[in-house]
Formats: C-alpha cells, sequence, structure tokens
C-alpha cells in the first residue's frame, strides 16, 4: 500500500522576542542596514521591516518639533496584542442553543459531554451548530460554561486500591475459560453478566444487577438480601415475564463465585452458567461498570431499605436511555428492542 505524501511544508520561522528587538534598535540606532540586522537576527529582512513599521512611534523635540523612532518595547506591546486575536475563535455565539441543552443534560441528568455531542450529531440536532467532544470539555476547563470539572463523576474519581493476596476460592460451576468465542466477542445477543449491589454490609436490602453484553442492557432488581433465596425468587420472575422467549434472551449468564449464585446451574436449566475465576472481578467488566454508574445514584454505605422504588427505577432507566459512543451513540433500550424485534420477526 502507497502511503500518501504530506503537502504541509515545515515552518521555518520564529517570532522575535524582547532579546530581539533590543538588538533591532541598538543596530538600527548605529546606522545597519536591514539585511545587516536580519543575518544578526536570523530571519528575513522583510520581518525587520515590518517589526520596525510595527514598533516604530512619533515623538516631540524639546523644540516642539516631531520625529519617527523605533522603541522596543512599543514592538513588544503591539506584538503581545496582536497575539491575543490568534487561535480559533469561540463558537459561543452560534451553537448557543446546545451549550445550553449540553448544561442542562450534564447538570440535571449526568449526561457526559461525548454521549450528549455523539447524540447531537447523529440525529442532527441543533441544524449542526454544536461543538465537538473535545471543545467541549476545553470550555469546561477554562470555565466558559456553568459545568465544571465536579460535576463529572469520571474527572473525581478515587485511585484504585492496591492488590491483595488472597486464599485461594472454589469455583462454583463452568468456569468463564469454557466460554464460546461468540460470546466473548459480543457478536451475538443474548449474554448477560449477574452481580448484587450492597448498601450496608449486614441486615439489609440488596439490588442484583443484570447486564447484556451486546447491547449494555440494564436490568435492576431489589431483592431482599444478598442470598440464594431471593436470587433464584429474581430469576424465576424473569422466567415468566419472558416466557418462551426467556431461553432466547438469555442464552447465558456469567457470574461471580458469591455463595448467592450457588444454585443458578440448578434453577436455569435452558441457559448456560459461568462462574469467573476467584477475585476476578473484572471478568464481568460490562457488569462492573454499570454498577459503578448505580453508585451515582445509590452510594456505598446508603441502606438499600432507605432507597425508594422511584430512585432506584430512575437509576436503571438513565443507564438504559443515555446515548453510548461504543454502540453508535445509541441507547442500550435502543439497541435492546432492535434485538427483541428480530427474535419475534
Amino acid at each position: 500500500m502507497v502511503q500518501s505524501k504530506s503537502t504541509t511544508n515545515k515552518r521555518t520561522f520564529k517570532h522575535l522576542t524582547a532579546f530581539d528587538r533590543g538588538k533591532i534598535a541598538a543596530m538600527r540606532n548605529a546606522g545597519k542596514s536591514l539585511q545587516a540586522i536580519a543575518d544578526e537576527i536570523g530571519c528575513h529582512k522583510s520581518t525587520i521591516c515590518r517589526e520596525l513599521k510595527r514598533g516604530t512611534a512619533t515623538q516631540m523635540r524639546a523644540d516642539l518639533t516631531y520625529y519617527q523612532a523605533y522603541f522596543p518595547e512599543t514592538g513588544q506591546i503591539r506584538y503581545e496584542k496582536n497575539r491575543q486575536n490568534c487561535g480559533a475563535k469561540l463558537k459561543l455565539d452560534t451553537s448557543i442553543d446546545f451549550i445550553k441543552y449540553a448544561e442542562k443534560k450534564i447538570l440535571d441528568e449526568d449526561w457526559s459531554p461525548d454521549a450528549l455531542c455523539g447524540e447531537a450529531k447523529r440525529l442532527g440536532t441543533f441544524s449542526g451548530k454544536i461543538v465537538c467532544t473535545k471543545t467541549l470539555y476545553n470550555y469546561i476547563e477554562r470555565g466558559i460554561i456553568r459545568v465544571k470539572n465536579i460535576d463529572l463523576p469520571m474527572k473525581v474519581r478515587l485511585k484504585a486500591k492496591t492488590k491483595r493476596v488472597r486464599k485461594n476460592k472454589r469455583i462454583l460451576g463452568r468456569s468463564i475459560d469454557e466460554r464460546h468465542a461468540n460470546i466473548e466477542n459480543r457478536q451475538e445477543f443474548g449474554h448477560w453478566e449477574i452481580d448484587t449491589v450492597l448498601g450496608k454490609k449486614c441486615g439489609d436490602e440488596a439490588l442484583m444487577t443484570l447486564t447484556e453484553r451486546r447491547t449494555r442492557k440494564e436490568i435492576l432488581f431489589r431483592i431482599s438480601g444478598k442470598n440464594t433465596e431471593s436470587i433464584n425468587v429474581m430469576i424465576q420472575h424473569l422466567q415468566e415475564s419472558y416466557g418462551p422467549k426467556f431461553p432466547l434472551v438469555f442464552k447465558s449468564i456469567t457470574a461471580d463465585n458469591g455463595s448467592e449464585f450457588a444454585e443458578l446451574n440448578q434453577i436455569l436449566k435452558e441457559t448456560d452458567v459461568f462462574f469467573t475465576h476467584p477475585y476476578s472481578s473484572f471478568e464481568r467488566g460490562t457488569n462492573e461498570r454499570h454498577n459503578g454508574l448505580i453508585r451515582r445514584f445509590i452510594p456505598k454505605g446508603k441502606a438499600i431499605a432507605t432507597v425508594s422504588d422511584e430512585t432506584i427505577s430512575y437509576a436503571e432507566n438513565w443507564c438504559n436511555h443515555i446515548p453510548r459512543k461504543i454502540l453508535g451513540y445509541k441507547s442500550p433500550e435502543e439497541c435492546f428492542q432492535e434485538e427483541i424485534s428480530r427474535l419475534a420477526s
């Protein structure tokens, strides 16, 4: 394959410094020619000519007559003023409606800048008068809009914990190593990851989370506790809800080795169940990522029993309706419904 040759010429010039301007003034006062000054500075003589015009000011003599003289300080001041007008201009005036929309989505609905920029571009809203993700982040950094870095959860995350050495733990069933390639590459619909989310460590309700690997669809249930009985009840509820389609929608489920998932193999007769390696939550990365999103609405330490059903439903809907870059800025709900419609056809 022949690579195209770049036609952009590399810049060979440099801007004059305050020291250069002092040297120009000294050599000019000594009667040196433009070419001689240019050779000494290391630039073209036209640069010296423009600099002399830029830094020349009118002065008055003692006899009240006027004369023209070059002052390096004047040239430096005018240079710095001109530099303020360089660079790309702000697009706030032409994209003000989009900026207001972005502020509302980020501050009120916890959208990420990339999600709202991607969706606006995909849908063609605001008549194309939008800014890109990088520009929006630049506006936030510079304090031009109402959104601040503290309003972006991913920018204020804590550092990862140090790795701990733990004892071996028994795998409850088929290892994740036995999963087929079509599950690993996310090309096939119907493969889920499951986990439980706690508020308080003991004596509290819990949440059961299910995440579909291909569409990133999130299902969130309140359960009475982190135990086998609660998980079995919710799985049976799902089986009843989807009826004959359940084996097509839930082809496989990947869990960790928590004791609450010990009976998944028994209750899921037509669904493949796989278990991650002990203490390897990253092998359920999609589900863990969504658990992190849920923590925005239900922080650690807050008792699940005190969380309203409306909050749990809102967290689930938020996860399923925010556009994702990895989905071409479609929402998980859109992609999930597309897959369901294919099953019906």
